[in-house]
């Protein structure tokens, strides 16, 4: 813990007094500072990128922000000049920049911001699920990247963002959403949160069990969050031939795919996700929210600054949904 000045918005940005915050897994790598962590991050940096708060500073030349706007951020900040950019693809632009990685981030008091990132809520929201919508906005983009109108949904991989998959899947319309992980604390939210079946794939075979679960028939759509190699294949071995794949979550290694059966010969479309798309996955996971999906039940502790180490070994354990993260405290 530092006393740090408070940051000066430069030109074209907000600075926000952050109201909520909350703890992604990248915040536990950089806390334990592992190999990735070393190889990213430059020291000294404020850390973490998933909050909302209020704007209370305009920087020069600031357009689109006011005074008072409370907001959340889309934490990507795009170079707005490459070719990704420059025909709409800006989340997968060339020259990224991520608050909390790149830049100073959100686990202090004020942060600073482009404006042109800030998602001002024009209507009622939870500052919780405020803060929260990063890893929601994945989940967003990860799931309606498919057609989940009818279909059987296996979702592989069930921490936060894999959690809302599931809430997003069954109002898009999932016939059946199923949910595999190692986590027995995991599979419990999973289905208090609405998932038909859940498959604890250290006890079962997977595919075995998601045959059951289907009546034989297999899934539809595979929306895969863990990164693992035996649950991306094993996934792929559930899939129906034209099924589709949304990849978010990142292997630690490479990994070894069955491309023959498991894709090619099936007629599959995989989809790469990374990060939401800049804005029209906001708009989407807005409206979804408005039209009554909760997000509530994936927020599980609370914890104030002093409460950090507690709340990082925490999400290293994998016993928790989202831990929120309050910088002078929590009333909850």
């Amino acid at each position: 813990m530092i006393e740090a000045p408070i940051p000066t918005p430069g030109p074209g940005e907000v600075l926000v007094k952050v109201k909520v915050a909350a703890i992604c897994g990248t915040d536990v790598h950089i806390y334990g500072w592992d190999e990735w962590a070393q190889s990213r991050i430059k020291p000294p940096l404020i850390f973490g990128h998933e909050f909302c708060g209020t704007v209370v500073e305009l920087g020069p030349g600031t357009k689109g922000a006011a005074v008072g706007d409370f907001v959340s951020v889309e934490t990507h900040f795009t170079c707005g000049v490459c070719r990704y950019c420059r025909t709409g693809r800006g989340h997968i632009c060339e020259d990224v920049k991520i608050v909390g990685v790149d830049r100073n981030g959100c686990f202090a008091e004020y942060v600073t911001v482009p404006a042109e990132n800030l998602w001002v809520w024009r209507t009622e929201v939870d500052p919780e699920i405020a803060a929260i919508q990063d890893p929601y906005g994945n989940a967003v983009h990860t799931a309606l990247e498919c057609d989940l109108v009818g279909k059987r949904v296996l979702i592989t991989g069930v921490g936060p963002i894999g959690l809302a998959a599931i809430l997003i899947a069954k109002q898009a319309g999932a016939l059946q959403v199923i949910c595999t992980d190692v986590s027995p604390y995991r599979l419990e939210l999973a289905r208090k949160l609405g998932a038909d079946a859940v498959i604890n794939v250290t006890a079962v075979d997977m595919k075995d069990a998601v045959m059951e679960a289907t009546s034989g028939w297999g899934v539809d759509v595979l929306l895969e969050m863990s990164g693992s190699e035996s649950a991306i294949n094993g996934g792929l071995a559930c899939l129906v031939k034209g099924g589709e794949v949304s990849l978010l979550g990142i292997p630690s290694r490479r990994v070894t795919l069955d491309l023959a059966d498991g894709v090619i010969f099936k007629g599959a479309r995989l989809y790469g996700i990374n990060g939401r798309k800049m804005f029209s996955t906001w708009y989407q996971g807005q409206a979804l929210i408005e039209c009554g999906l909760d997000l509530k039940p994936l927020i599980t502790h609370r914890f104030d600054f002093t409460g950090m180490d507690e709340a990082m070994q925490l999400m290293k354990s994998g016993q928790c949904g989202k831990i929120i993260i309050y910088p002078n405290g929590s009333d909850h």
